[in-house]
């Protein structure tokens, strides 16, 4: 007989334990192909790991799902509506409080309509667990990656590039069917982001203040995004909606925050006019951007100069507020906006 892997099996008990707890053992059994010493075996495994949860009635014991929970299913594209995957094959499944449960929705329809209306693919999987601490989602997909896409729609061939535009707002490759707004906001509602595509990742921590970095690659076809929701948060859905607006009462995308850190390494620093005018592309759709210099401790003149005076002059539309910036930056900056 194969050998059965128990993380295999935690893909499908929890489904497994809501349908049949009065004989969960026999279930177990059906699905893994073994006998029923082996799936008795399995089943204490999983009550002992927090997967299920056992309770005596009579003679009879009963398993309901535990602590731990996982749901996984793979589905079609051609076709697929976003609302029905989470409606009737995952939110039923787990316990989370109202404000989890609310962000969580808006962050599984968002990415799976993504997969569906740009990926180019057939086949995306959604994966969802919860833990005792966390909710946890993947979405992963077949098709041509996130930042190809970008690429072809806005000829920005390095990646790191398209994600500073992807954390700007408001960019999206089909304008009459999308606001740009659905990756934004989402990557927002997590404590944990994470988005692999064609070889990159990057990934947004909530907690850190210098935003998005560069991650270690998945390495497979199409896009998948990770991310996590604390069940302790305090953050609700409406909150995060409303945190680009400048006075936090509408939901519009007014402000953008730009972290610079991205497009730089040890062997590219911030000193060209090409960069600064890259780094300016669409600022002038919001009322004000942040810059954050975090992790940069020198830029060029010319990149000072096309940024804080050459565009600073020709714009009045948007407000540029300099964050985190050492005092080298601050220096060529004032420099900058002197002349």
């Amino acid at each position: 007989m194969a050998r059965i892997e128990l993380a295999h099996v935690t893909t499908w008990i929890t489904r497994a334990a809501e349908e049949r707890p009065a004989d969960l053992a026999k279930a177990v059994a059906e699905r893994a192909g073994c006998g029923m010493a082996k799936a008795r075996s399995l089943v204490r495994q999983l009550v002992d790991l927090g997967w299920l949860q056992a309770s005596r009635e009579g003679r009879k014991t009963r398993h309901v799902p535990g602590r731990l929970r996982q749901i996984v299913m793979r589905y079609p594209l051609a076709g697929l509506n976003e609302d029905l995957p989470w409606a009737r094959d995952f939110a039923p499944h787990f316990e989370m409080p109202k404000n989890v449960r609310q962000m969580m929705q808006h962050a599984f329809t968002e990415l799976l309509n993504n997969a569906i209306d740009h990926s180019e693919g057939q086949f995306v999987t959604v994966s969802m667990r919860q833990t005792p601490a966390h909710l946890q989602l993947l979405v992963s997909d077949d098709g041509r990656g996130l930042f190809d896409k970008i690429r072809e729609g806005f000829e920005i061939d390095d990646p790191a590039m398209a994600m500073l535009e992807l954390s700007k707002g408001r960019l999206t490759s089909a304008p009459d069917r999308h606001t740009g707004r659905g990756l934004y906001f989402t990557s927002r509602l997590a404590d944990v982001f994470d988005l692999h595509a064609n070889t990159v990742a990057f990934q947004h921590r909530e907690w850190d203040a210098r935003s998005w970095k560069q991650g270690r690659a998945m390495r497979q076809q199409g896009s998948a995004i990770y991310l996590a929701i604390a069940l302790d948060t305090a953050r609700t859905l409406d909150e995060v909606m409303r945190s680009a607006s400048l006075d936090a009462q509408g939901y519009g995308i007014d402000r953008t925050t730009l972290p610079l850190r991205l497009i730089t390494s040890e062997d590219v620093a911030l000193e060209s006019r090409a960069q600064a005018r890259r780094v300016a592309a669409r600022l002038t759709e919001f009322k004000q951007a942040e810059l954050d210099f975090s992790g940069i401790d020198h830029i060029g003149q010319g990149f000072a100069d096309e940024l804080f005076r050459v565009f600073g002059r020709n714009q009045t539309a948007v407000q540029l507020l300099v964050r985190n910036a050492s005092p080298r930056v601050n220096a060529m900056i004032d420099l900058a906006r002197a002349a």
